[in-house]
């Protein structure tokens, strides 16, 4: 199971992350109404970081996802707004960076509305649908994921916690198409400021 801390900014505590968790992922927001926004001020700094940076985006031009890859030195795209499959076409030829997009989901998911995208994007996440494009703390109905008629892996993330373990680990038994955990706000002692101890310990309980 992979893991993935988003919304990091600060810079001593992503040393902290990169030293003592060593996630296999790291999430950048460059998102402006985020409480976890990074602004490029902190470009050079955070290029430099070894963890593999995941950039998230919120319905933003092409030109700007492609100045962030190469200011932030990204690994990886995450597109948490409405992007089409077009915009990710037009993308995924202008760049050799992992494409990842976002599914909302609310009370259903019409699996026939990702369709277009498979072939196209390298995972999806599904997170709980919000106003505010993730980081809401809140889980969404986790049974909706086992009728998921795709091959192409996919991440969860919505209201994780130390106490979702046993129940990750059981899905990842009955879909073998989840790969990987996104980490956001269940773990912060503030927006953007993540608690090492709690990622520490989730991370022993699901790699132990």
């Amino acid at each position: 199971m992979l893991v993935k801390v988003c919304g990091m900014r600060e810079p001593e505590n992503i040393r902290d992350l990169e030293e003592k968790i060593q996630p296999d992922w790291m999430g950048l927001i460059f998102y402006a109404k985020s409480p976890r926004f990074v602004g490029d001020e902190k470009a050079q700094e955070l290029a430099e970081v070894n963890l593999p940076k995941v950039g998230v985006f919120v319905n933003e031009t092409l030109e700007n996802v492609l100045v962030k890859i190469q200011s932030f030195q990204l690994a990886a795209v995450q597109l948490h707004g409405n992007e089409s499959p077009a915009y990710v076409r037009e993308l995924k030829l202008k760049t050799d960076k992992k494409l990842w997009k976002v599914v909302s989901v609310g009370d259903s998911i019409d699996w026939e509305t990702l369709r277009d995208y498979v072939g196209l994007v390298d995972c999806f996440l599904f997170d709980t649908a919000t106003k505010k494009h993730g980081g809401s703390g809140k889980k969404f109905n986790w049974e909706l994921l086992k009728s998921y008629p795709f091959k192409v892996p996919f991440i969860l993330s919505g209201g994780l916690d130390e106490n979702s373990v046993e129940e990750l680990l059981q899905l990842e038994k009955e879909i073998p198409q989840l790969t990987g955990v996104d980490l956001n706000s269940k773990f912060e002692d503030a927006p953007g400021l993540k608690n090492i101890e709690k990622l520490r310990s989730f991370k022993n309980k699901i790699r132990p």
